[in-house]
């Protein structure tokens, strides 16, 4: 677990051994199947997880990302075509979001296993069984972390977790969650999957109320609870930005009190939540249509 954190030559040696994230894969799904989610083995081979999760898509070998990144649909000629992990054009994004990976193995093996939906589902039944807070963080953390690019992997990871494992119910208990690190790791979870466009009403649906609800009246004084404000603040605003039905959900869950409140806050120490809270303000205005029921 420790030498999991030791940066990008560690992780890539760890990701490398044989045997070794197959074993560490074993160990929790025998757990799981025992009904011991809470043993601190568990717990460790999470972490582990969690850490060698850690900028995966940036550190694949080239092997990994030409059978990953296959484009399944002709790219126009006119089209310049992106690299693995190149440009962050909207344009680019938006095609990514509709290019799937390549079926499954059904046997991954090592590092492919890493962004498996078998490995994914693990991660959201220990999310759901465990009280242990570290196992809840880690496995938020490593679902965090395998959707936090722009190609392919973290747009089909995320569609995995809404659409295929159903796993926005697991995560927004946490969202309540009494240990501030595990909620703020799953308000980072919840800010990269609002990112696709494709699954914004079904997290909307899900979650928005519970954002809502546990946004504070005003800016908080802990930097965890600050960060975790503005991180609310930049969800809400992915859900809203497109969608004048989200954001009149917003409205209806009573947001708006609050979000002006933050927004209202110049304090230096404070201003990363502020900020958040004065974009989605102005995100919001933009909903010609919702004018006179925020007036009101």
């Amino acid at each position: 677990r420790n030498m999991s954190s030791a940066g990008p030559e560690g992780r890539k040696k760890m990701r490398e051994c044989n045997g070794l994230i197959d074993s560490l894969v074993y160990y929790i799904q025998g757990a799981i199947a025992d009904h011991e989610p809470n043993d601190k083995a568990t717990e460790n081979c999470v972490c582990i997880l969690h850490n060698l999760s850690y900028q995966l898509e940036l550190e694949l070998p080239e092997s990994y990302t030409q059978s990953i990144y296959v484009q399944r649909r002709n790219i126009s000629s006119n089209d310049k075509t992106p690299g693995c992990f190149g440009t962050r054009s909207r344009k680019v994004k938006e095609r990514q979001q509709d290019t799937p990976l390549p079926e499954e193995k059904s046997n991954p093996r090592g590092v492919e296993s890493l962004w498996h939906s078998t490995l994914i589902r693990i991660y959201l039944s220990l999310i759901a069984k465990s009280t242990r807070n570290y196992t809840q963080e880690a496995s938020l953390g490593a679902l965090q972390n395998l959707t936090a690019g722009t190609g392919p992997m973290p747009f089909a990871v995320a569609r995995t977790v809404v659409q295929k494992a159903n796993g926005l119910p697991s995560i927004r208990t946490m969202l309540h969650a009494s240990h501030p690190t595990v909620k703020k790791t799953a308000v980072s979870l919840l800010r990269n999957l609002s990112r696709n466009t494709s699954l914004q009403n079904d997290i909307a649906r899900e979650v928005l109320p519970d954002l809502v609800s546990v946004l504070p009246e005003s800016v908080p004084e802990s930097d965890i609870a600050c960060e975790t404000t503005a991180s609310i603040c930049y969800t809400l605003f992915n859900l809203t930005q497109s969608s004048s039905h989200n954001a009149r959900l917003l409205l209806s869950s009573d947001g708006l009190p609050k979000i002006i409140a933050i927004s209202m806050n110049d304090s230096s120490m404070f201003s990363k939540a502020s900020k958040a809270a004065s974009v989605l303000l102005y995100s919001l205005w933009s909903h010609t249509d919702l004018h006179s029921a925020y007036k009101k």
